[in-house]
């Protein structure tokens, strides 16, 4: 059997290496249009910013490497440029040489990937902006710095790549600034989670714009719908990417969302013999089924595996993916899995949510950091549908918890549940995501009722409700909620007289812990009390973020 691989990288090499391991006698042969394999491509932003330091770290596998340990012949700056499933080939252009040729195969198994996206004030201005996609990407960003050392960056876009870029480029003390169309940063996160982030960026001289469009660019100039003409000595787009299906549309394969390949879930494309993976195909997200498109380099392997088995003879398909992911920002860790609220919204799911603001491991042990956890589940069947976690220690280990108890099907309230380990550096003997699950036993249970941040201007406009601050006179002096009333928690039960019993109360703390406990002294003695999810800091976060939003322009300027 002789099986050629379009694309080396994530799911290309992957597949390589299992078919290899599944069957010594067939022949496998990979074209990559660029001049590496098997490269690390989400560490490229950190060889910028010079915390990988040799650029041989980049690469996992040379194609004499990859050529010695699985005999695939690996073959790179080869462009495939047409497929022809009616003959079984393909037609192939070195790109050193320009010699073209044709390739015939038993199997084709394309792993082509995205491209950066170009807007239309870009197109034919390549010699003015970078992207980074590629080794080759990386190493022209890094030869530019250290030969221009330039004072200043305009990075055009606020997601995986633009944030990654923005840290590492602020390490080499390059000042930047962020344009972004939307109003926040990481669309995959919650506005109110992303509060924290933008905060974060700030901290550490960043400068984010929001709400504008990018109408042009010129040498060193970037021309926006809001503001004077922008002057930067480095330029990087970094926008999105769109999956790379010229061939496949070419050759008649059936394309689905964004262009990408449709494909089913054993990766087989609408041809016979022809197999997609990775950031180009179309797949179902794990919890709405619905069509999706994840450009993670962890469902492009699994995805080349899957590929790998059934091109072998195996039986094996893929089971959708949560977009699980986690990216680092200066000091913070910032993860989700699963849907955001906006997601689920859109997916028509009726659905509860929770906010809580544990420490990474045992308050009494040294150098616990706080974390805010956001908790999606249904409503009716308490079916757990996504999580956002930022933080610092421990994000990883929590997001990768939910990530599995999502997958496994477990139950919103099973969280409390879970056997976790603990040791004082590492956990508390309520780890956070147990903590979680007792939050969600008690408003199933009905222990405990909640209100929300978007609930609180509507509750500000009643007259017939109380608004509590339950946190210290030093905390509630240093800054509250207006319209929040002070009685502290520990003087609760002595104050009750202070209260109108016919009156609702909606309580809030620093992080939601006193405050749910007020809610137990309240409830038990008559009133009806409701907890605000995620407490006065989560407040704070989003109000702080909002204002400083408003003014935020390039170089510190204020409107």
């Amino acid at each position: 059997m002789k099986i050629v691989i379009i694309g080396g990288v994530a799911g290309g090499a992957t597949a390589a290496a299992r078919i290899r391991r599944l069957d010594e006698k067939a022949e496998i042969v990979i074209f990559e249009r660029s001049g590496y394999i098997s490269y690390a491509n989400c560490g490229l932003p950190y060889y910028i910013g010079g915390v990988i330091e040799d650029k041989e770290d980049l690469t996992l596998q040379t194609p004499e490497s990859f050529g010695r340990r699985f005999r695939v012949d690996a073959r790179v700056r080869h462009e495939v440029t047409d497929i022809s499933p009616e003959r079984k080939s393909v037609t192939v252009r070195n790109l050193q040489t320009g010699e073209v040729f044709s390739e015939s195969y038993d199997k084709l198994l394309l792993s082509p990937g995205a491209g950066p996206v170009i807007p239309d004030y870009a197109e034919g201005k390549e010699e003015y902006f970078f992207t980074l996609r590629t080794v080759e990407d990386t190493f022209r960003i890094r030869e530019y710095m250290e030969e221009r050392q330039p004072k200043n960056a305009v990075i055009i876009g606020g997601g995986f790549i633009g944030l990654e870029l923005a840290e590492n480029l602020r390490m080499q003390g390059v000042d930047v600034t962020i344009l972004q169309r939307s109003r926040q940063l990481l669309n995959i996160l919650d506005s109110d989670m992303a509060s924290f982030l933008h905060a974060k960026c700030r901290a550490n001289g960043v400068q984010v714009v929001f709400g504008v469009n990018v109408t042009d660019i010129q040498k060193n100039t970037v021309y926006t719908d809001r503001m004077s003409p922008i002057k930067t000595d480095m330029m990087i787009l970094a926008i999105g990417v769109t999956p790379e299906n010229t061939l496949a549309k070419k050759a008649g394969l059936a394309l689905g969302s964004k262009g990408a390949i449709a494909v089913n879930d054993k990766m087989e494309t609408s041809v016979s013999d022809i197999y997609a993976v990775g950031d180009a195909v179309e797949i179902r997200h794990f919890i709405t089924k619905n069509k999706a498109v994840i450009t993670l380099a962890g469902p492009a392997n699994k995805q080349g595996r899957i590929a790998a088995d059934n091109i072998c003879g195996l039986e094996n398909h893929y089971r959708g993916s949560l977009g699980s992911s986690v990216i680092k920002i200066f000091d913070m860790t910032v993860a989700t899995t699963g849907l955001n609220e906006k997601a689920a919204r859109a997916a028509g799911l009726d659905y509860e949510k929770i906010v809580l603001s544990p420490s990474s491991h045992a308050g009494y042990y040294p150098d616990a950091k706080v974390m805010t956890m956001k908790i999606f589940y249904e409503k009716k069947t308490l079916r757990l549908l996504g999580a956002q976690i930022v933080g610092s220690d421990g994000v990883d280990k929590r997001i990768d918890v939910l990530a599995t108890a999502i997958f496994a099907g477990l139950s919103a309230d099973a969280l409390q549940d879970l056997d976790l380990a603990y040791a004082p550096p590492y956990s508390s003997a309520k780890d956070p995501v147990n903590m979680a699950g007792f939050i969600i036993d008690n408003i199933e249970n009905g222990i405990m009722k909640q209100f929300h941040y978007e609930d609180i201007e509507m509750l500000r406009k009643r007259n017939d409700v109380t608004l509590l601050d339950t946190r210290t006179v030093g905390e509630y002096t240093r800054g509250h909620a207006e319209g929040f009333i002070h009685i502290p928690v520990d003087n609760l039960r002595e104050r009750l007289h202070e209260l109108d019993p016919q009156k609702p109360v909606y309580v809030m703390c620093q992080s939601g812990l006193r405050s749910y406990i007020a809610t137990r002294i309240l409830t038990q003695n008559g009133f009806d009390a409701y907890n605000f999810s995620g407490g006065y800091r989560f407040y704070q976060s989003i109000t702080s973020d909002k204002a400083a939003s408003e003014k935020a322009f390039p170089c510190g300027m204020e409107k």
